[in-house]
C-alpha cells in the first residue's frame, strides 16, 4: 500500500503547478457529453502522473530499476516484453489502482468511458518501456489497462454521488474531501482546475431528486477459515465487508457502460490475513433489455469482469496460503432474469460466460520472487437470489474459474536464478487449475437498516502440472456479521 500512498502525493505535487482553462459552468460530475472535452490536458497530466512515480523512485527510494537512460529505453524496445515475477498484490492490485489514476484523469477531462479506456493502456505502456530499467511486463500491461478501466470508472462514478457544487462552506468541504478519497486523480483535477470551489446550482441529477442510485451495506464480523482440508488447522479475523449495487440491471434506458455494475470488497482487519482480502466487480458494458411475460425481466449483455482473493493464515507460528486467485481482465456475456414469485418476493438469476485474458491462481512450486502462475481462460458464474422483500436475501453463488499456464519453464532453468529472476519469461509452471468458489449467503433484515450476514464459502483447487504431481485443495470458511445499510 506504500506504493499507492506514493501515487496519490506525487500526483498532487507534480500536477499543482500546470494551470489550465477553466471548465465549463456545468459541474464535473455531469454527463461527460456536456463538458468540455480535453484529451490533451488529460495526456499531459497523465504523463506528469508518470513522471512523478518515476521521481519518486529515483531520487527518493534510490531505486536501481528507475536509473534510466536512453540506453535502457532502447534495450527495453529491442528486448520486448516478458513476464515479470513481481508478488502478488503489486501485479494483480497495485497496477489496476495506478491504471485507474490514468483513466480517472481522462474522465475527469471531459472524456467518455471509451474515449478515456486507451490511457491506462498508453500510461501503462510508456511506462514499462520508458521508466524502468527492468523487462517491460506483459503481464503489468493488462492488468494496469484492464483493471485500470474497471476500478476507474468505479471510482469515477461513485465520487460523482458525493460531490455537489450547489454547497458552500464547511459542507462543500467535506463532499470534495470525500470524492478525493474515492477518486484522488479526480479530487485533484478539480483543485487544479478550480472546480473544487466554484459553486454553481446546476448539479448532478442524483442530488436534485434526492434519489441515489445505489445499495450499499458495510458489514463488520468476525471470519472462521479452515486450512489444509481439517477443521483443526483453522485460523480467525475480523473482517469489513461492503456490498455496493449501482443502479438497477433490470430498468430499461440503463444504456452507457457502468450505468449498472455490482462490487464487493472484504478488508481484514488484523495482520493474520492480507489487508484486502477479496475484490470483485461485475459492470455491464453493453446489453439489450426485454420483458418476455408480464413481470418477468430480463437483461442480455456483455459485462467486463475484475476479481481478486487472496489469503494468509498463521497456523503454528508459521504463515500459509490457502488460496490466491484473480481475473483482473475479463470479459464476456451474461444474462439475467427476474421471475416474481409472489408478492414482494422474487427470484435473480445471473449466468456469466467471461474469457479471462489474464489470470493468475497459487502454486505450490514456482517461486521465483512468486508464489502463483498466470496465464489466460475461461470463467463461469451463477448467482442465485431469492428476495423476501422486508424480510431479506437468500443467495447461492457458484464461480469456477479455469486458468491454462501456456509459457512453462524446465528445471534447469532456475539453475541461475539471479539471472532467472528478469529474464526466465515465464507465466510460471506448465499446466492448468481448475478453481471454484461455492457460496451460499444468508442477509436477515432486523430493522429498516440494520442487517445479519451470514456465509458458508469452500474454495476448491484442482491443479494439473506438466513436470510435477498434481494437487487438490479444500478451504472453508465462515463469516458472521453486522451490516448496516444505506
Amino acid at each position: 500500500m506504500k506504493r499507492v500512498s506514493i501515487y496519490i502525493i506525487l500526483f498532487l505535487v507534480t500536477m499543482g503547478n500546470i494551470n489550465a482553462q477553466q471548465t465549463d459552468s456545468l459541474s464535473a460530475f455531469n454527463d461527460s457529453s456536456q463538458i468540455i472535452k480535453r484529451p490533451w490536458r488529460a495526456a499531459f497530466h497523465a504523463f506528469g502522473l508518470n513522471a512523478g512515480v518515476w521521481a519518486y523512485n529515483r531520487f527518493v527510494d534510490k531505486a536501481e530499476y528507475a536509473k534510466i537512460s536512453f540506453r535502457s529505453i532502447d534495450d527495453n524496445i529491442k528486448r520486448g516484453f516478458l513476464w515479470d515475477n513481481d508478488l502478488f498484490t503489486s501485479n494483480m492490485l497495485l497496477h489496476p489502482y495506478h491504471g485507474s489514476l490514468n483513466y480517472s484523469i481522462a474522465r475527469s477531462n471531459g472524456l467518455t468511458f471509451w474515449e478515456s479506456a486507451p490511457y491506462p493502456f498508453v500510461g501503462s505502456l510508456a511506462w514499462e518501456i520508458c521508466a524502468e530499467t527492468t523487462p517491460p511486463s506483459i503481464n503489468d500491461l493488462f492488468t494496469t489497462s484492464f483493471g485500470g478501466i474497471a476500478l476507474g470508472e468505479v471510482s469515477y462514478r461513485l465520487s460523482s454521488l458525493v460531490l455537489d457544487d450547489s454547497k458552500r462552506g464547511a459542507s462543500r468541504f467535506f463532499c470534495e474531501f470525500l470524492g478525493t478519497m474515492i477518486s484522488p486523480a479526480r479530487g485533484f483535477s478539480r483543485l487544479i482546475t478550480g472546480d473544487a470551489w466554484k459553486v454553481s446550482h446546476k448539479y448532478n441529477e442524483h442530488h436534485e431528486n434526492k434519489k441515489l442510485p445505489v445499495k450499499f451495506v458495510a458489514t463488520v464480523g468476525d471470519r472462521y477459515m479452515t486450512y489444509a482440508n481439517s477443521l483443526f488447522k483453522e485460523g480467525n479475523n475480523p473482517y469489513m465487508e461492503f456490498h455496493l449495487i449501482y443502479g438497477d440491471i433490470l430498468q430499461d434506458g440503463m444504456s452507457k457502460p457502468f450505468d449498472y455494475f455490482k462490487f464487493i470488497s472484504v478488508l481484514n482487519l488484523d495482520g493474520s490475513q492480507p489487508f484486502v482480502g477479496s475484490l470483485s466487480l461485475t459492470a455491464k458494458l453493453l446489453g439489450k433489455y426485454l420483458e418476455p411475460f408480464p413481470g418477468n425481466k430480463v437483461l442480455i449483455g456483455f459485462f467486463q469482469h475484475f476479481d481478486y482473493y487472496n489469503s494468509r493464515l498463521n497456523i503454528n507460528g508459521s504463515k500459509k496460503i490457502p488460496f490466491k486467485i484473480t481475473e483482473p481482465a475479463a470479459l464476456g456475456l451474461g444474462i439475467i432474469y427476474q421471475l416474481p414469485v409472489a408478492k414482494s418476493v422474487n427470484i435473480q438469476q445471473h449466468v456469466y460466460l467471461n474469457g479471462i485474458l489474464l489470470g493468475a491462481c497459487l502454486t505450490d512450486h514456482y517461486s521465483l520472487g512468486r508464489d502463483y502462475n498466470m496465464g489466460s481462460g475461461y470463467s463461469i458464474k451463477n448467482n442465485t437470489a431469492v428476495n423476501f422483500g422486508k424480510y431479506g436475501i437468500l443467495e447461492l453463488n457458484v464461480h469456477h474459474f479455469r486458468i491454462f499456464t501456456w509459457k512453462g519453464y524446465q528445471e534447469n532453468d532456475l539453475e541461475n536464478t539471479s539471472s532467472a529472476y528478469l529474464y526466465l519469461n515465464t507465466q510460471g509452471d506448465k499446466g492448468n487449475v481448475s478453481f471454484t468458489i461455492l457460496n451460499s449467503r444468508m442477509s436477515l433484515n432486523l430493522s429498516s437498516n440494520i442487517i445479519l450476514n451470514a456465509g458458508l464459502y469452500y474454495y476448491l483447487r484442482n491443479t494439473h502440472y506438466a513436470h510435477y504431481e498434481d494437487v487438490f485443495s479444500r478451504t472453508s470458511e465462515v463469516r458472521l456479521g453486522l451490516g448496516y445499510s444505506f
